[in-house]
């Protein structure tokens, strides 16, 4: 595969045959937006106007506090919160209970990095669709790879159509759905062996699981595209 600075993170995430690669590739765009709001951006004015606008996410918010850097955490927070009581909370003749409920509930319902990750999860699956397209060695990359979870494999269904697509759209689907339904009947088996393990007959301490213990494990990853531990 010839790689170029946009290829490459896709490449990486294909080299891999471990999991869901969408999955990894959203965890990896993930990280590095999580590293550089607790890093450089933290005092760049442009980056800190939104944040003190926006906020974040449960989620993210618990990325970062799990972070090293509490004091840049706290910088943010304390300018988002002042921004709040500035606007949102402020007293005024415009923001009545009303108004302050609806300002309030756009700062909640949003999310720096969540806007991040969808701006560049967006141009590496267009970078994977051109990568298919146009590349052999990705080609078989995708079409060797073990699964794709239930959400990224719609996701993925969506994303494709003929127009990015103009030679390999029907191999792309073929395989795509292929690779999911097969894991999809394996998880079935595995499952359905876990079940039955629970039988007083196979409560021997010899008795034999197979690749079952963590089918649960794995069934819950692959319906909702993330990590069950």
């Amino acid at each position: 595969m010839r790689d170029d600075i946009c290829t490459i993170p896709i490449s990486e995430v294909f080299e891999i045959n471990d999991g869901c690669p969408i999955c990894r590739m959203y965890n990896t765009v993930q990280e590095r937006i999580v590293d550089y709001i607790m890093g450089a951006a933290m005092m760049e004015p442009d980056v800190r106007t939104v944040t003190n606008k926006t906020g974040f996410c449960e989620k993210h918010y618990r990325n970062m506090m799990g972070k090293r850097g509490r004091l840049q955490l706290a910088l943010m927070l304390e300018s988002h919160v002042d921004s709040i009581n500035n606007t949102a909370l402020a007293k005024g003749l415009l923001n009545g209970v009303k108004a302050k409920g609806e300002k309030v509930r756009r700062i909640t319902d949003s999310c720096f990095i969540c806007d991040k990750i969808e701006w560049g999860m967006s141009r590496m699956l267009e970078t994977l669709c051109r990568c298919y397209e146009t590349d052999m060695d990705f080609r078989k990359m995708f079409n060797e790879q073990s699964m794709f979870c239930l959400p990224h494999f719609e996701l993925l269904e969506s994303l494709a159509d003929k127009k990015k697509m103009k030679s390999y759209f029907g191999e792309f689907n073929k395989n795509l759905t292929r690779i999911t339904e097969e894991y999809s009947k394996n998880l079935h088996k595995d499952l359905k062996h876990y079940c039955s393990m629970y039988d007083y007959r196979n409560s021997s301490k010899d008795a034999d699981w197979g690749n079952s213990k963590d089918s649960v494990e794995r069934t819950v990853s692959f319906l909702t595209g993330t990590t069950v531990e």
